[in-house]
């Protein structure tokens, strides 16, 4: 069960750093809510070709697996990240992969990445 990444980042999914797994809590890392730019949300923030969407649900659903999040991709925007399973993916199929995950070992949410403040403040939320 091979998880399906975003078309535009070739990349081999069998290679260890894609794991969403978490090593320490033994628990697959599943993102808290959607990510800013994530292909599920309304209007194509991703700027993704026509039918590109539904091809990769297509994928993964064949597949029985889930998507990672193109934002927790190691080669992506935020190298630091850790890879997580899409929000968006998660909360719209139920895949055997997804299900096996909860039943046997369960999920950690993490946060989607965020660019750091340009000013240097805190992220919000966070007391310095």
């Amino acid at each position: 069960m091979e998880p399906v990444h975003h078309p535009d980042q070739p990349v081999d999914t069998t290679d260890a750093h894609l794991s969403v797994g978490d090593p320490t809590l033994g628990k697959s890392r599943l993102l808290s809510r959607q990510c800013d730019t994530c292909v599920f949300a309304p209007g194509n923030k991703m700027h993704l070709a026509p039918g590109q969407l539904r091809d990769l649900v297509t994928e993964a659903r064949t597949r029985e697996s889930f998507i990672i999040c193109h934002s927790t991709l190691p080669h992506y925007l935020y190298p630091e990240a850790r890879p997580a399973i899409c929000r968006g993916f998660a909360d719209r199929y139920r895949t055997q992969a997804l299900q096996l995950i909860e039943l046997l070992f369960g999920f950690v949410e993490v946060d989607p990445p965020q660019p750091p403040p340009l000013d240097g403040a805190p992220p919000e939320g966070v007391d310095p």
